[in-house]
């Protein structure tokens, strides 16, 4: 039996998604003071960076940008074999920062656990808040978005997978069925 795809969303809807987050990130943060985009490799890498470019074009300033990457602070591990270990690239100061840590699909919550791990080893930050393209439910930790681009209720043996063209910016959201 073949596997079905369904688009969620596609480029425009994406787009406006980021669009939403990033005014919704300004909205709460009062604007972009101590603030700081950290996304997570690979996907919520290349989705902060266009909140990034979004934000400096409503507010016509630069917030700080960096990625991390997790493989180490994993609790599966073992399970999982030898994975690639990528590079965490924070090329500022945590302390003190408000960190909006971006990520493509939230899922569990165990892949957000493990990069607040990998952040608070660099850093005392002021607060963490969290923006997620798609949630899809099924948490195993109580980790909760604070920016939203669409709620995708799934089934356990469901995935969501998130296309990005070779510039690395987001073109499709798929809803993958067995």
């Amino acid at each position: 039996m073949s596997a079905s795809e369904t688009v969620i969303l596609d480029q425009a809807g994406v787009n406006r998604a980021l669009t939403r987050i990033a005014h919704e990130i300004l909205e709460r943060n009062k604007g972009v003071e101590d603030l700081a985009l950290v996304g997570i490799r690979s996907g919520g890498d290349y989705l902060a960076g266009q909140l990034q470019a979004r934000i400096s074009e409503i507010e016509k300033v630069d917030v700080p940008l960096g990625a991390v990457d997790i493989t180490m602070y994993r609790d599966d591990l073992a399970a999982r074999g030898n994975l690639p270990v990528g590079k965490t690239d924070i090329p500022f100061p945590l302390d003190g920062k408000r960190i909006v840590l971006v990520d493509d699909v939230l899922y569990t919550g165990r892949t957000i656990r493990a990069a607040m791990d990998a952040l608070i080893d660099l850093g005392r930050p002021r607060c963490i808040q969290l923006a997620v393209l798609i949630d899809r439910g099924h948490r195993e930790l109580p980790i909760r978005a604070d920016y939203v681009g669409r709620n995708v209720p799934t089934a356990q043996e469901e995935d969501v997978k998130v296309r990005f063209d070779d510039t690395h910016h987001p073109i499709e959201v798929k809803l993958v069925k067995p």
